[in-house]
């Protein structure tokens, strides 16, 4: 028994199953223990020690090239700077977005804590009423709308998505589908609602649908950072670097960032820089594959130029970039580089134009702009015209000065209302909130109880009333497209102005014109009662959140002797808004001086500019020319805007002041702002005239003031000199810009088969137009508008009126023409290219677009006309230099002052320049010609620069004339 259970025993023993039992066994403890020392004994060292090797290829930005001026002189460069960056190293799952957003957000808080910016160059911005809003329209913003729905091509676009607001796009874009930006109702229940948004600020929210929008353009090239923010300072690459290990994928790099010297001289030229968008990177990529380059040389990351020579230049000042394979950690640390290719710098462009006559132009128009300003304002509340009174007596009242102070936003109103408010900012800052109440309560009260027919309101509820229904449509309320504007009620509230407003909503909300799902019904087949009730709420809420509305109550406060003058002064001290004397800041508080002294002197002294009034005139441009070349000397546009802050990364605040400015700097009215040439455009029909035979260099016309040669017209046009000037021929025409002349003209060309036929003296015209070039654009490489040749009443557009309207830039290539008499060259802004050691790769020749062949004695004729004028301008006397000129004044509408236009060259008798000068409304020609000859005086060194360009208003010389 024994030695069979021994036997037994023996034979398990030997047995090949115990044999593996007690190996697999003692494997299984060696690697129990294994796993105890690496994870419990030693696991905190191994993890600090671990290194996940990755390679992966990052690009090299090559260095942008320099833009200078024809002397040489540096206008737009590259300064090195820090930039954080992120890149998208979260897994993917659940919490993805969460971690993703957690992060984002700490970041961002991180840079603004330091005083830094993060990158806002989106589609969307806040706007002065703190709501979301597009910062493009028409083609580009529906290219903007596909690219954030993912469609390749726009006519993919559903409706709904064609039509989305921003508010709905950033709703889009931060809902689970997407970035999952926000929070759920119920934070513990993922299947409650989703808000949008909830749980940050508008300001971080857009911040956040910026980074993660970016970041997805890239998705699909892993390891590509995106840029969060740039030019940060030590202090927050320092706080980024210790807190590395919460701040997964950020990244600090050095970089470069687009510099601009004195920038608001040259923003409309340069334009700046900026990430390029879906559409400029197709186009881009196109030009590089057809020239041979290469294909995807630019990726969606990369910074381009917007506008200006930075945009049209591009593929030149952009260099080639290069590249480098790197083996990085897991906490994206560079180990060791495996392959470099360096980066090719960009080219440098030389302008044509002179830096410093620019800017000399830039100050003379501020200058002139600020004496013509200062010379029509009249202490009194409201201008009120005389009964025959023009449009050149027009004045402005003092206290439309005061009301563009809240107006233009020179005076902060938040900060009026904040805790840092001084003694006057919370003095008015309470009246307005009393004042504002009770408009409220007035306007209920019309809603409800008086309903008081428009016409029967006072000036001030019909403003209020008039807005209301134009915010109401524009909030889509109303809806616009369903409105009937055949509609009895609809005539009798908007051209009869009959019924009050209460009636006109009852009615819209009768005739199905109302959206009632914007009105946050509680049942959506509320009766109208309910709907009427709704909307009055919605009024109130939608004035008390509009910047625009709410700076209304200023303008009133001040008629009505709520606020004074004086405290708006005092306001404009309190928040440092001027920078004064010491003397006057006493004056004004002490009651030394009053309102009106203060003010005018502030607009004297450019302490207020003309384009912060923004009240007429504010604006100007100004051309310059080489006759003999077509290359651009100057061209300027008032008012200018600081590039700095548009360039590599759009400052949000800064972009949002200038989309509310009323001045419109970022518009470029030498090339963009078309007008009337008035007067200006009799050269061209002198030409026209004389070429076409039907008058000669010694015939006559007298003028006897009213030209009555078609007795069917009812208004026969009339000559500025209604007695007339008698006999005039065509160089006499030229110089008393004899309106009856250049009628007769018109009337000639148009009688080529006998009888008056309109087209006949259009089509003439129109011919004539294309041999100066004003039937297409000038050549500048600059965004320019198209011009517009008059298509009705050729006598008329013989003056340069009818629906004639051109660019400065346009015209300033026309009296070019004349001044060279016939050549007519496409205006150009380049004038070389070099690489980065300095030789010269490219050098532009002038193009010659035409030559008009004309008799020289024609030429003698008209240009002898041109020194007449200029000679008949007691201003121009002084001048050591010969000038040729032609004024013109084109009046738009009775209620605005008239625009200003002078065209010359110079010298009279061997020309080398032209000049034209254009300010809108800015009431007479003989104005932009004052500041047309102080421009003369610079270039040609006239007179001393500090006596040109002292920084304080120039008051118009006399001698004003009302020719047009």
């Amino acid at each position: 028994m024994f030695d069979e259970f021994r036997e037994k025993l023996i034979g398990i023993v030997t047995s090949r199953l115990t044999v593996f039992t007690l190996l697999f066994g003692l494997l299984a403890g060696m690697l129990v223990y294994r796993c105890f020392d690496l994870q419990i004994v030693h696991g905190q060292q191994y993890l600090d020690e671990f290194v996940l090797e990755i390679e992966k290829t990052r690009d090299i930005s090559s260095t942008r090239g320099n833009i200078y001026d024809r002397n040489g002189n540096l206008l737009a460069y590259n300064e090195l700077a820090y930039s954080v960056k992120i890149e998208d190293v979260f897994e993917a799952g659940r919490s993805r977005n969460s971690n993703l957003n957690a992060t984002i957000y700490q970041l961002i808080q991180m840079i603004e804590k330091n005083g830094d910016k993060c990158i806002t160059d989106f589609g969307i911005y806040l706007n002065e009423d703190h709501e979301f809003t597009f910062t493009m329209e028409d083609t580009a913003l529906l290219r903007f709308l596909a690219d954030v729905y993912g469609y390749k091509v726009v006519g993919d676009l559903k409706d709904e998505e064609r039509t989305a607001t921003a508010d709905e796009v950033m709703e889009y874009l931060s809902g689970t589908t997407r970035f999952a930006i926000g929070e759920y109702e119920d934070p513990e229940d993922t299947k409650s609602t989703f808000l949008a948004g909830a749980g940050y600020t508008k300001e971080d929210w857009l911040k956040m649908v910026t980074i993660r929008y970016a970041m997805n353009l890239t998705s699909y090239r892993k390891y590509i950072g995106t840029t969060v923010a740039t030019n940060v300072s030590e202090k927050t690459v320092a706080v980024i670097m210790e807190n590395s290990q919460s701040l997964p994928g950020v990244s600090v790099v050095e970089d470069t960032m687009r510099r601009y010297v004195d920038s608001k001289y040259f923003a409309h030229v340069l334009g700046y820089t900026g990430k390029i968008s879906s559409e400029e990177l197709t186009e881009l990529n196109r030009q590089m594959e057809e020239a041979g380059v290469g294909t995807d040389v630019y990726n969606i990351n990369d910074v381009v130029g917007k506008g200006g020579i930075e945009s049209y230049m591009e593929t030149t000042l952009q260099g080639v970039k290069g590249y480098e394979k790197v083996i990085v950690d897991n906490m994206g640390k560079v180990i060791s580089i495996v392959e470099r290719k360096e980066a090719k710098a960009g080219q440098n462009v030389y302008l044509t134009i002179d830096k410093d006559l620019t800017e000399a132009v830039y100050n003379i128009l501020e200058q002139r702009l600020a004496g013509l300003v200062s010379s029509k304002i009249i202490n009194t509340k409201e201008y009120r015209a005389a009964e025959n009174a023009d449009s050149s007596d027009i004045k402005i009242p003092i206290y439309d000065v005061y009301f563009a102070m809240f107006d233009n936003s020179i005076i902060d109103l938040k900060h009026m209302e904040s805790e840092e408010a001084k003694e006057t900012e919370k003095e008015v800052a309470a009246a307005h909130l009393s004042y504002r109440q009770s408009v409220y309560e007035r306007l209920d009260q019309e809603l409800t109880e008086r309903q008081t027919p428009y016409n029967e309101l006072s000036k001030e509820y019909q403003v209020y009333q008039s807005n209301i229904v134009t915010l109401l449509r524009r909030n889509g309320v109303i809806m616009t497209e369903a409105v009937d504007s055949e509609d009895a009620v609809q005539l009798a509230w908007s051209d009869e102005e009959t019924i009050s407003l209460s009636e006109y909503l009852r009615h819209c909300i009768s005739q199905n014109w109302i959206d009632v799902s914007r009105l946050e019904l509680d049942d959506k087949y509320s009766d109208s009662t309910e709907i009427y009730d709704k909307i009055r709420e919605y009024i109130i809420a939608m004035i008390e959140n509009n910047v625009e509305f709410q700076k209304r109550f200023y303008k009133y406060m001040l008629l009505n002797d709520v606020i004074s003058g004086r405290q708006v002064c005092q306001i404009l001290c309190e928040q440092d808004r001027v920078n004064i004397p010491e003397n006057d800041w006493n004056a004004i508080f002490e009651g030394k001086i009053t309102a009106y002294e203060f003010m005018k002197n502030r607009i004297n002294n450019l302490d207020i500019t003309p384009a912060e009034l923004a009240l007429d005139p504010c604006n100007a441009s100004s051309v310059i020319t080489d006759v003999n070349s077509g290359d651009v000397l100057a061209i300027v546009s008032y008012p200018g805007y600081d590039n700095n802050m548009m360039a590599n990364s759009i400052d949000a605040d800064y972009y949002a002041r200038l989309n509310a400015d009323k001045s419109r700097p970022q518009y470029n009215y030498a090339t963009q702002y078309t007008a009337a040439p008035g007067s200006t455009f009799k050269m061209l029909v002198a030409s026209a005239g004389l070429m076409e035979g039907v008058i000669t260099l010694d015939s006559q016309t007298n003028c006897t003031g009213t030209f009555s040669e078609i007795p069917s017209d009812p208004h026969p046009p009339r000559c500025w000199r209604r007695w007339g000037h008698g006999n005039e021929n065509v160089t006499t025409a030229i110089r008393d810009s004899c309106n009856y002349y250049f009628y007769n003209v018109g009337y000639q060309l148009s009688m080529g088969s006998g009888v008056y036929v309109e087209t006949e003296g259009l089509d003439t015209l129109q011919k004539y137009a294309e041999l100066y070039g004003l039937t297409e654009k000038s050549g500048i490489e600059l965004a320019e508008a198209p011009p517009n040749v008059s298509t009705e009443d050729p006598m008329r557009s013989s003056i340069g009126q009818g629906s004639n309207s051109f660019t400065t830039v346009a015209l300033a290539r026309y009296v070019a023409t004349v001044a060279n008499r016939g050549t007519c060259y496409n205006l150009t802004l380049l004038d070389k290219v070099t690489d980065s050691d300095g030789s010269i790769t490219q050098e532009f020749e002038p193009d010659v677009r035409n030559v008009i062949e004309m008799p020289q004695e024609y030429w003698e004729a008209i240009q002898a006309g041109m020194r007449q004028v200029v000679q008949n301008k007691v201003y121009f006397n002084d001048l050591a230099v010969n000038v040729a000129g032609k004024t013109g004044t084109a009046e738009e509408r009775q209620s605005r002052p008239s625009h200003g236009l002078f065209t010359c060259f110079a010298p009279y008798e061997q020309p080398e320049i032209a000049i034209a000068t254009r300010i809108p409304f800015g009431y007479s020609s003989d104005y932009a010609a004052q500041a047309t000859r102080d421009i003369i005086k610079y270039y040609y060194g006239l007179a001393e620069e500090e006596d040109l360009i002292t920084g304080t208003a120039d008051t118009p010389d006399e001698g004003v004339t009302d020719e047009m």
